[in-house]
């Protein structure tokens, strides 16, 4: 596994309303969010590859939908660097997923069907007031990149 990913295996809790998933706890991660949103991805659709010097995502995958997660240690003072990590979550396998600063990262909804995303990060998108640069190497846009999502 590469080295600061926290992988966290989510368990819905049904009854006859449905079901409930906690997806965060102060007392099982040390990890403080800055704000969230979700994201739906159609079938077959690729989001990213790209990486943050400074955010952290924290990556929720619950359904509907299934992905697969792409990551690559891009930080050359790990004990990982230069490894790849594929992950596999959504609505039959459930998980939060903590993708440390450095780690470029990208996803594709392998299902039928549209797949949400919750993301967790920890950094305000464009920074306070969004007046900020974004932090993102865009590396999807690179036609040279050696991070591709197959």
């Amino acid at each position: 596994m590469i080295n600061g990913v926290i992988i966290k295996q989510l368990n819905k809790n049904k009854d006859q309303r449905g079901w409930l998933a906690e997806i965060y706890r102060s007392d099982e991660i040390s990890y403080q969010p800055q704000m969230s949103y979700v994201s739906v991805t159609k079938p077959g659709v690729v989001r990213g590859p790209h990486e943050h010097k400074e955010q952290a995502d924290f990556f929720v995958f619950l359904g509907p939908g299934k992905f697969r997660l792409y990551l690559w240690d891009n930080r050359p003072d790990s004990p990982t660097y230069q490894k790849q990590e594929i992950i596999e979550a959504g609505e039959d396998n459930p998980m939060a997923i903590l993708v440390p600063p450095g780690l470029v990262h990208g996803y594709k909804c392998i299902s039928d069907v549209s797949g949400y995303c919750i993301n967790l990060p920890d950094k305000l998108y464009k920074g306070k007031g969004k007046k900020e640069e974004v932090d993102e190497v865009r590396w999807e846009n690179d036609p040279e990149s050696p991070y591709k999502i197959g």
